[in-house]
C-alpha cells in the first residue's frame, strides 16, 4: 500500500478527490478460508464458482398436464404417466400423451407439455381431448436442461458478496461449502475526556459514547469483526500504546473524535508517530475533519472520523465502506446513487457537498421525491433514525428549491 496519492498538502480537499485518493489505495484482499454454505451468509466469495451440472438437469414439465409429440390432433392416447423423480421409459409418437406433473423429465419423443385445465380425460378409454387446439404452441411449458444455467459455465463470480439468494443458487449446483475471504479485523475505539461509556453516570459536562456502537453496527453489516477498545481519554501517549496494540493484528483501526484542530487532538500526533498520516481537510458538511494514514509495518489502513455522530456515520459510509469492502475482496461495488425530486427547499452552499439526511418515496408514477428529515445538526443523531438516505448536494450548487431534482444514496441493508 502506497500514500503517494496523497501528497496533498493540508488543503481542502473536495469530496471526489478524497474518494479518488482512497481509490487508488488497492490492498491486498484478506486471506481465505472454506465453509459451509450454511454460514457463509454475507460473506465475499473468494473462487470462482463454475456450475458442474445443467441447471435444470433435465428437460422438463413446467406444469402439470399432459406431455406430447404436437401434431396439432384434438384426440390423443394416453399411454402412461411421468411423476416428478421418475421417468418414463418409452418413447412418445405422434398421437401419444402421457400424464405429467410439474418438474418430471419429458419422455423421449415429447416436445410440448398442455396444461390440465385444457384438457377433457377419459379414464376408461385412456383418451384425452385437448379444447381449443388451435391455441397450443409446439415448446410450450417446458423448461430445457440447462437454460437457467449450462454445465461449466460461470455461476456466481468471485467477489460476490453472498446473499440469500446467492446461497440458494449454489446449494441447486450441489455445493455444500464456498472458499470466502476472512473477515476483517476492525480495531475500533471513541476518544475524548468527555466521551462516557452508556451505562456510567454522565458528568455535568459529558457526553454519552454514541459512535463506537453506530460505526460497530455498520463494520459488523459489511461483514467486519469489532475488536472494541473502549474509550480513550485525551492523552497522547495513551492514545500512542492503543493504536501500536492494536495495529499488531487488526487489518484496519478506526477511531472518532480528536482530528480537528483543537489543542487536545492527540489522534494525528499519535498516528504521525506511528505511521504515515495523510491528512484531509474535505469540502463537505457534516464531516469536514477525517484523518487517513496507514500504521505499522504492515501498514494497516487507519480511520479517524470526526466526532459528531452525524458525522461519523456519514464519513464512515463515503470513505471507510469502499476500503473495508475492497478488504474482503469486493472490488466491483459501487455506491448505489438514485435520482429523486425534492419536495422542499434544500440549503447548501457552494464549494462543499452537503449531506442532508433524507426520506424518499415512490410516487404512483414511478418517480422518486424526497424530503429531509427535519433540523440537520451534526450531533442530532435521532435524524439517522428518521431517515433512509443520504441526499447528496453536489459541490457546484449553492441551493435547491422545491421541484429540483437531487441526488440520494439509499441506505440499502446497512441502516
Amino acid at each position: 500500500m502506497t500514500l503517494s496519492c496523497f501528497d496533498l498538502g493540508e488543503r481542502l480537499l473536495s469530496v471526489e478527490e478524497a474518494q479518488a485518493a482512497l481509490g487508488e489505495l488497492t490492498p491486498a484482499p484478506l486471506g481465505t478460508e472454506t465453509l459451509d454454505l450454511a454460514v457463509a451468509l454475507d460473506r465475499v466469495l473468494a473462487e470462482r464458482v463454475s456450475s458442474p451440472i445443467d441447471v435444470p438437469q433435465n428437460t422438463n414439465s413446467a406444469m402439470d398436464g399432459i406431455a406430447v409429440a404436437w401434431t396439432g390432433s384434438e384426440t390423443l392416447r394416453l399411454v402412461g404417466e411421468v411423476l416428478a423423480g421418475s421417468r418414463f421409459a418409452g418413447t412418445l409418437e405422434a398421437g401419444e400423451a402421457v400424464t405429467i406433473t410439474t418438474g418430471a423429465p419429458l419422455p423421449r419423443g415429447a416436445d410440448s407439455v398442455i396444461m390440465r385445465e385444457q384438457l377433457d380425460i377419459d379414464a376408461a378409454t385412456a383418451r384425452v381431448r385437448v379444447r381449443e387446439p388451435d391455441t397450443v404452441r409446439r415448446g410450450q411449458n417446458v423448461r430445457q436442461a440447462g437454460e437457467d444455467i449450462a454445465r461449466g459455465s460461470l455461476a456466481v463470480a468471485a467477489g460476490t458478496r453472498l446473499r440469500p439468494q446467492h446461497l440458494g443458487f449454489l446449494a441447486s449446483l450441489g455445493r455444500a461449502r464456498v472458499t470466502v475471504h476472512r473477515r476483517p479485523r476492525v480495531a475500533l475505539f471513541s476518544t475524548g475526556d468527555e466521551v462516557t461509556a452508556p451505562g456510567a453516570t454522565l458528568p455535568d459536562a459529558g457526553i454519552f459514547d454514541a459512535n463506537r456502537f453506530s460505526l460497530r453496527g455498520l463494520i459488523e453489516r459489511l461483514g467486519g469483526e469489532v475488536v472494541d477498545l473502549g474509550i480513550l481519554a485525551d492523552d497522547c501517549r495513551a492514545i500512542h500504546d492503543a493504536l501500536e496494540a492494536a495495529v499488531r493484528d487488526a487489518d484496519m483501526v478506526i477511531t472518532s473524535g480528536g482530528v480537528s484542530v483543537g489543542q487536545a487532538d492527540w489522534v494525528k500526533m499519535a498516528l504521525q508517530r506511528l505511521g504515515r498520516l495523510g491528512f484531509w481537510r474535505i469540502a463537505m458538511r457534516p464531516g469536514r475533519p477525517l484523518a487517513f494514514g496507514v500504521l505499522g509495518p504492515r501498514e494497516v489502513p487507519f480511520f479517524g472520523l470526526p466526532g459528531n455522530p452525524v458525522s461519523a456515520m456519514v464519513t464512515f459510509l463515503q470513505f471507510v465502506q469502499p476500503l473495508l469492502r475492497r478488504l474482503q475482496g469486493e472490488t466491483a461495488w459501487r455506491a448505489r446513487r438514485l435520482v429523486a425530486v425534492a419536495d422542499e427547499p434544500l440549503s447548501s452552499r457552494a464549494g462543499r457537498v452537503d449531506f442532508h439526511r433524507g426520506i424518499y418515496t415512490g410516487g404512483p408514477d414511478g418517480r422518486l421525491s424526497v424530503t429531509t428529515t427535519g433540523p440537520q445538526g451534526s450531533g442530532m443523531l435521532s435524524s439517522m433514525l428518521a431517515a433512509n438516505c443520504l441526499i447528496e448536494i453536489d459541490a457546484a450548487r449553492d441551493h435547491v428549491a422545491a421541484g429540483d431534482t437531487v441526488t440520494i444514496q439509499p441506505f440499502g441493508e446497512l441502516t
